[in-house]
């Protein structure tokens, strides 16, 4: 057993409230009590009799602290690197003629599918490595350059291993294989649909959480969608879905009619839209950085309006993005979408939280996991003036990671 004081916390943004001058008591992997530091019992029943008797004390010198960030949309399981493909769209070419001429999606695919699982797991590891370090202390990861029933699989176990190693964030695993359709299925997308669809079960065998669909043009369609959701959802997985990154095509629609845990990307949005994802309690994950590329940005302050509930992501991936600082996203977040630094930071951590039917998280209160970044600032401003904001120390579970 092992009980942890962290006191003189300056500022303590809880998720729920914010506090000065206070304290937050770990017990083990969770909280035990949080409050203003003159609050403090001298005893916790079940934690310690006398407050003095901690095992450790850390002064965090006024410092400001949040729950650790969550990441809600990655793509962090590929090898190689498409530097120059984001040169030759920055000078005007198009993702559909990169595509043609060899590049996207299948690009990374043809590398990944050749690269041995040791340099891939390494490549993986220190990715995830940055995520923690950086502050995030959960990462939600989808596989999806494999296409393969054996290599989406792997990269399954692959995350879910490492996930087990030290200085490894949370990792909430998402099964993609419906990202496009694979080359040897060319002129065969209904029947590598179904494929994907059968090997769902497997998927949730081997580890995964949630099961996600790329409804868009050039990708899936709505009913191709529905089928390989359908069929995670059936074997215990979340259904997500990639809505509205290039085109409306129904994806909000649809994720309403399954019940999906989150629609991400919704560059391409209507009021109706907006409406249905309102109505039927479907949450937003947005990606500021992929939307300032791509020139198309979600009317998040009209989705806060009408009470849906917004989570952020990185879309870290090899052909848009190679983000993995959170708080680099917040303060994109803020800049990009109009959001509040408050909203941008619960959209960082809550939403999270919520998007991934992770409630043991993304608030500081008794009960939760002790996931903790003091931050090298004094107030959550900071987030919207650094781009990028360095933690001082990350705490996974009570314990210290740098």
């Amino acid at each position: 057993m092992t009980v942890r004081l962290l006191t003189n916390i300056g500022r303590l943004w809880t998720g729920n409230e914010v506090l000065s001058n206070a304290a937050i008591l770990v017990h083990n992997d969770r909280i035990a009590w949080v409050g203003r530091a003159p609050d403090l019992p001298q005893t916790v029943p079940g934690v310690v009799d006398d407050i003095v008797d901690v095992d450790h004390v850390e002064n965090l010198g006024g410092a400001l602290v949040t729950p650790g960030l969550i990441d809600a949309h990655t793509h962090p399981v590929y090898a190689g690197n498409r530097y120059a493909e984001l040169a030759i769209r920055t000078g005007g070419s198009t993702s559909a003629s990169i595509t043609a001429a060899g590049g996207g999606v299948g690009s990374t695919v043809t590398v990944t599918r050749g690269t041995d699982p040791w340099t891939l797991c390494n490549g993986v590891r220190e990715r995830l490595r940055d995520w923690l370090l950086s502050g995030t202390t959960t990462v939600e990861a989808k596989t999806g350059y494999h296409l393969t029933r054996d290599g989406e699989l792997a990269d399954v176990r692959l995350l879910r291993e490492l996930e087990k190693e030290p200085m490894m964030p949370r990792v909430h695993v998402t099964f993609l294989a419906a990202h496009v359709v694979p080359p040897e299925y060319f002129g065969r997308q209904r029947e590598y649909v179904e494929a994907v669809g059968s090997w769902c079960a497997d998927a949730a065998a081997a580890g995964a959480d949630s099961v996600d669909v790329y409804c868009d043009e050039g990708h899936f369609t709505t009913e191709e969608s529905r089928w390989v959701l359908a069929s995670g959802r059936n074997v215990g997985l979340l259904p997500r879905i990639h809505a509205g990154q290039y085109s409306r095509r129904g994806a909000v629609q649809l994720a309403a009619e399954l019940g999906c845990a989150s629609a991400d990307g919704l560059h391409h949005m209507s009021d109706e839209d907006i409406a249905i994802m309102s109505r039927y309690g479907v949450p937003a994950v947005v990606c500021p950085a992929t939307a300032l590329q791509r020139g198309h940005l979600p009317p998040v302050r009209q989705m806060i309006k009408h009470g849906v509930q917004i989570a952020l992501g990185s879309d870290h991936n090899p052909g848009y993005c190679g983000i993995t600082s959170m708080a680099l996203v917040i303060a994109m977040a803020v800049s990009a979408f109009g959001m509040s630094v408050n909203d941008a930071l619960r959209a960082a951590t809550l939403g999270g939280a919520t998007v991934l039917g992770a409630p043991d998280r993304g608030v500081l209160a008794p009960g939760r996991l002790a996931d903790i970044v003091q931050w090298d600032a004094d107030h959550e401003g900071a987030f919207a003036w650094s781009f990028g904001l360095q933690p001082r120390r990350v705490w996974r579970g009570g314990t210290p990671v740098q």
